[in-house]
């Protein structure tokens, strides 16, 4: 119990957790205010939809070459890359705010847009149920999964399987699992990025794993982590450990 509470509390230091609970609770308030029950189902829509947007995310947004530019390495340092660089550092365990509100203003207009076309006397309701609720639902599920799968503590047997599947992208190949939530290896396997048992045995581990394929001295990595040291409570010792990993 103590210890779900300490996680409870770190997952509420992190600015956009806040906001995505009232996100959910407008979602939830709106449903109501309809008065009708089958809008409830278009919920599981958003989550199916909101697990294909971690996926594409993590795959194709978080993971891109490492840009030439110290600007854009450094968003993306922020992004993710800082993530895997300190892979135990609380505070890079969480999606960034600047990354995760206009996502979700991305999502809540490209799905109104569509509903308004197609639906227009429900379009506000089901964007409540798909985006509000499904979607940001998922996505503090996520957000929950990936902190605890980083942390060491009792796990659950969900929670044991998502640390499983997860330390094998961090610790043995980075181009495969990049589904966190539960059931989303489903998405790993259809797009070819699952690491199957055989597979696993055979599998070695990829070199610089811990910085996606850069050295770890790469003057970018080490501007980045100079810059954001204090941002991320990174001590000259962990500075200087990673540029040596």
């Amino acid at each position: 119990m103590a210890q779900d509470k300490a996680r409870g509390r770190l997952l509420l230091s992190h600015p956009s957790v806040p906001v995505m609970l009232c996100a959910v609770a407008l979602g939830i308030g709106i449903l109501i205010a309809s008065g009708a029950t089958w809008q409830w189902g278009f919920v599981l829509l958003g989550i199916g939809v909101q697990m294909l947007n971690e996926y594409s995310l993590h795959r194709y947004v978080f993971h891109l070459r490492p840009p030439r530019r110290q600007w854009a390495f450094d968003l993306l340092y922020q992004a993710h890359y800082g993530h895997h660089d300190f892979p135990t550092h609380p505070k890079l365990f969480f999606a960034p705010v600047w990354v995760v509100l206009p996502m979700l203003g991305v999502n809540l207009a490209l799905v109104y847009g569509v509903l308004s076309i197609l639906v227009p006397a429900q379009a506000l309701v089901l964007t409540a149920a798909i985006v509000l609720v499904g979607g940001v639902s998922t996505f503090l599920g996520y957000e929950w999964f990936h902190m605890t799968a980083h942390l060491t503590l009792p796990k659950t047997r969900v929670e044991a399987h998502v640390t499983r599947l997860h330390n094998q992208h961090h610790f043995r190949d980075f181009s495969k699992w990049f589904h966190v939530s539960p059931g989303g290896e489903v998405i790993d396997r259809a797009m070819g990025t699952a690491i199957d048992r055989d597979a696993l045995r055979q599998q070695q581990r990829v070199e610089f794993i811990r910085t996606l394929g850069l050295r770890p001295d790469d003057s970018r990595l080490v501007a980045a982590r100079e810059r954001f040291a204090e941002r991320y409570d990174l001590s000259a010792e962990d500075r200087s450990r990673a540029a040596k990993a």
